[in-house]
């Protein structure tokens, strides 16, 4: 009897080894991926939840910079990477959704390739000007637009994130012809904008606070439909005139298609717990972003990042197609 049931034992032990590998997830380091240089929002959204998610999983979690393509190089390698959730994305709304439009046929991967996470932040573009400029409102900014038609220029982190449909979408709305200067990441971007060589410039609020706040950029407008609390005294395009006019930039993590279900599952846990955490959201909200807000509670699920991001393609794709956006 006791010889049987080490056989069955035996037996049942190759049965069994796939839930014990999984049971063991993470068993090594995990890559979080990062399709933009340091600085940015994207980079800063990676590294917040990293430095949260580590000692959640007991495993380091290690932000990786692979620049390049508005997100598409970062996104290719964790498309083709082993789908055993040890090597993430951290998706935006460029990347994940606006590119798909943008780049069409020239895009390496598809929405399929990707299994959602969880959304980390939603936070508002804003529209800033150097002070040394001759403006201080989107009305001036406008009116010297029109007076100087294809002479102005504005920079952005670079081509198909939300700060360049943003203004996109500045410029049909406003009818006035402004002229994109794509730059490889908001940091070389803002060291321009900083200089005074820019007429002016939108990004994503984490990545030009600390600017805006040294004095050393002046900011005109934020994009979201109400005022930001980060910065009270900065009006919306909305209240400038621009009604309905709302431009939100997000961020949040994918794994690879195929990852098993249980990974999902436990990487989704985590990061709606890092989300719910108070630190964090105090962190965000020094930041001007806000919680996911895709669950009660503000929080998020791979469920319902999933369902946030199919919305965003759908919705970029007629925001693409009417301003006839392209990339630079």
């Amino acid at each position: 009897m006791h010889r049987r049931s080490l056989l069955l034992t035996g037996l049942a032990t190759p049965l069994a080894m796939p839930a014990l590998a999984q049971d063991g997830y993470p068993s090594r380091p995990i890559r979080l991926l990062v399709g933009y240089p340091p600085a940015g929002t994207t980079d800063i959204a990676a590294r917040l939840a990293a430095e949260r998610l580590t000692p959640r999983l007991g495993q380091p979690v290690l932000v990786e910079n692979r620049p390049g393509a508005t997100g598409n190089i970062a996104a290719e390698i964790v498309a083709r990477s082993e789908p055993d959730g040890h090597t993430l994305l951290t998706s935006n709304i460029a990347t994940t959704a606006i590119n798909y439009s943008l780049f069409g046929d020239r895009m390496p991967v598809k929405p399929e390739d990707f299994a959602a996470l969880g959304l980390l932040t939603k936070v508002p573009n804003l529209i800033f000007v150097h002070p040394s400029a001759p403006v201080r409102n989107v009305a001036e900014l406008i009116a010297l637009a029109k007076a100087r038609p294809g002479a102005l220029n504005y920079g952005s982190a670079g081509s198909g994130g939300s700060p360049h449909m943003t203004m996109e979408m500045f410029k049909t709305r406003t009818g006035t012809n402004i002229n994109h200067v794509p730059f490889r990441g908001a940091g070389p971007m803002l060291v321009e904008a900083v200089a005074g060589r820019l007429d002016c410039g939108c990004d994503n609020m984490p990545s030009v606070i600390g600017h805006v706040r040294d004095g050393r950029l002046r900011p005109i407008a934020v994009t979201s439909r109400g005022r930001a609390a980060v910065l009270p005294e900065v009006p919306s395009l909305h209240e400038a005139g621009l009604t309905d006019f709302e431009a939100t930039a997000w961020f949040g993590l994918q794994a690879p298609a195929r990852t098993p279900p249980a990974v999902v599952a436990r990487l989704g846990r985590e990061i709606d717990a890092v989300t719910r955490d108070a630190g964090y959201r105090a962190r965000l909200a020094e930041l001007g972003g806000a919680p996911p807000g895709l669950t009660e509670g503000g929080g998020t699920s791979p469920e319902s990042y999933q369902r946030f991001i199919t919305e965003e393609i759908r919705r970029w794709a007629e925001v693409v197609q009417a301003s006839g956006a392209k990339i630079d």
